[in-house]
């Protein structure tokens, strides 16, 4: 959990650019690939 903070508080400025329904898809995209990851 700590790591996709991580990465979606690295992501967020980029993400804010994108239309509200991409953004909404790819945060959930980098939470599901983060699931299963070790840090």
């Amino acid at each position: 959990e700590a790591v996709s903070l991580s990465v979606n508080g690295f992501v967020n400025d980029l993400i804010r650019e994108f239309p509200m329904e991409y953004s909404v898809e790819l945060k959930r995209l980098i939470d599901m690939e983060m699931e299963g990851s070790v840090g």
